[in-house]
């Protein structure tokens, strides 16, 4: 597991994770890339952060787990920077997605997003989770 990986997702959550992109891609609004992704994060737009567990240097996504806890934003991570590149409608490999307005996939970005607070936090709630309420 990469060190900017703060918890482990089990692979029927990658799975979701991948669909509620593509969803969101057709029918919703997505932003691709680190750059992006740390613009949106700042500016609070984003409803979940996807990113790649393959990504070298790892260093390029290290700041936006920081950064998504300090916004209250949920983020979650999927083995592959060529399946998340192509769940978002691109034709090569993408180091982070994030997704701005879930379209047809809502219920199940809820859905997801509290599978993987879960996940995150022993307690059942992530910091930020518990902090945004």
């Amino acid at each position: 597991m990469p060190m900017f990986v703060r918890f482990e997702i089990p692979e029927e959550l990658a799975k979701q994770t991948y669909d509620v992109v593509e969803k969101a891609k057709d029918t919703g609004k997505v932003s691709k890339g680190t750059n992006e992704v740390t613009k949106q994060v700042e500016r609070g737009a984003a409803k979940l952060v996807v990113m790649a567990e393959d990504v070298t240097p790892e260093e390029i996504l290290a700041h936006i787990p920081l950064l998504c806890e300090e916004k209250g934003i949920t983020y979650s991570y999927v083995p592959s920077k060529s399946e998340l590149g192509q769940s978002a409608g691109l034709s090569v490999g993408t180091a982070a997605v994030a997704v701005l307005d879930a379209g047809a996939s809502g219920e199940t970005l809820e859905d997801l997003v509290k599978k993987i607070n879960n996940i995150h936090s022993p307690g059942g709630k992530t910091e930020a989770a518990a902090t945004a309420e």
